[in-house]
């Protein structure tokens, strides 16, 4: 115990050392194998420890944000020798592309910033609000790199027992979002009151997010994707493609990145989701009993209803308390003879429109019994665009209407 102690004493004494050299003019260049060396096996955790420490016994922010731009400069390095642990077009190739850039993202922030402090307001704002605004639509556009992870890789993960790592991930993503809501709400601020005014928040904004990013991309790399890769067959990566390209991508995704697999990689996988037992409904998004299907369709807050290609009303739900009255009776009855004669040629519209291609919605909103009613209609298509039929949705918005700021407590 003894040895260690000294051994962290000894790493920390020296580490001091080459900021001490940083601050006297020595070159990031000359001393960065020496940190290298230095940082080799030490977690992002421990960094953020040692950084706490430092910060504590007094070391100026400014002597400790150097530490930080030569940790993510290395770190960068290491990403661009990594980017070849999957092939072009592979789910973990992409989410690593776009860890460079974002990386990149946040550095070009913190030197926009430092670069613009104490200068003239009006030049440097004309300069730098546009580059600052450019920098916040990117890192607010970077929420679909998170959310593919969440939703398509961390449910593989842990459907190969592997559930630790994910969450400690999806913990560190909500981390991101809010040094990202920060940043991006600071930038809107800077527009308004002046740059030169929130120069300080902004640039420790961008160096926390710098560094939370780099520590955070350093454990997928090394941790989450390596062991991803090696759980994974190929069919489940060819579906976790489909289902990243189904979320999308980010504005700045290389195209390289995401352009089509080999065809034979394109050609249909196994289905994710396979019947659990006999009388399962099989969809390509999961397996329902009937008596399942039927009270979800019951619970949802809408009233529906089907009508075919043929214009017969084949389906509608029963949430209990309907908007409008629907019986069994009407079930294989031509909606046209649903409707009153006077509203009959706008349902001949709709559905005509459907078929032709014409619309994609139509939409309708009235007052009924003090309460304010949207109803709309959709067209129900297949896969190759083929027209299977109308959809009718219909809700009560009236409460929704009144619905402001937000609300994130149960």
């Amino acid at each position: 115990m003894d040895r260690l102690f000294r051994k962290h004493e000894e790493r920390d004494e020296t580490l001091k050392k080459l900021i001490r050299e940083l601050h006297e003019g020595e070159s990031p260049e000359k001393i960065k194998e020496r940190f290298r060396e230095l940082i080799s096996g030490t977690s992002p955790v421990e960094i953020a420890q040692i950084e706490e420490k430092l910060i504590k016994e007094g070391m100026p922010p400014e002597d400790l944000r150097r530490m930080c731009e030569l940790h993510l400069a290395l770190f960068k390095e290491a990403l661009e020798h990594e980017g070849a642990l999957a092939p072009e077009g592979h789910p973990v190739r992409i989410l690593m592309e776009e860890h460079k850039l974002l990386l990149g993202f946040a550095d070009e922030l913190t030197k926009t910033v430092q670069s613009a402090k104490g200068g003239s307001s009006p030049d440097v704002e004309a300069k730098v609000l546009p580059q600052l605004r450019h920098i916040a639509e990117h890192l607010q556009d970077s929420e679909s790199h998170y959310l593919r992870e969440e939703n398509v890789l961390f449910p593989y993960l842990e459907k190969h027992g592997i559930t630790e790592p994910p969450k400690i991930m999806w913990m560190e993503h909500d981390r991101i979002r809010e040094l990202k809501k920060r940043i991006c709400g600071m930038v809107e601020e800077t527009e308004a009151a002046g740059f030169q005014k929130s120069a300080s928040g902004l640039e420790e904004a961008a160096m926390a997010l710098a560094e939370t990013l780099a520590g955070h991309f350093t454990k997928e790399s090394k941790i989450l994707f390596p062991a991803a890769l090696e759980v994974l067959d190929e069919d489940e990566w060819r579906d976790a493609r489909k289902q990243f390209d189904g979320i999308g991508y980010c504005c700045f995704t290389p195209k390289a990145a995401i352009e089509t697999i080999e065809e034979e990689e394109e050609m249909t996988a196994t289905p994710a989701v396979e019947p659990e037992a006999d009388g399962k409904i099989a969809l390509d998004t999961g397996a329902l009993s009937k008596e399942q299907l039927e009270a979800i369709l019951n619970s949802l807050p809408v009233d529906i209803s089907f009508v075919d290609r043929e214009d017969a009303v084949r389906y509608f739900n029963d949430p209990g308390e309907r908007i409008f009255v629907r019986t069994k009776a009407v079930l294989g009855r031509r909606v046209q003879q649903c409707h009153p004669q006077k509203s009959l040629h706008v349902v001949q519209q709709i559905l005509d429109d459907f078929k032709s291609g014409k619309r994609d919605v139509a939409e309708f909103w009235i007052s009924l019994k003090g309460r304010l009613v949207h109803i709309r209609y959709f067209p129900v298509r297949n896969r190759d665009g083929e027209y299977l039929g109308t959809l009718e949705v219909t809700q009560d918005i009236t409460d929704i209407r009144k619905l402001e700021g937000e609300k994130r407590l149960l």
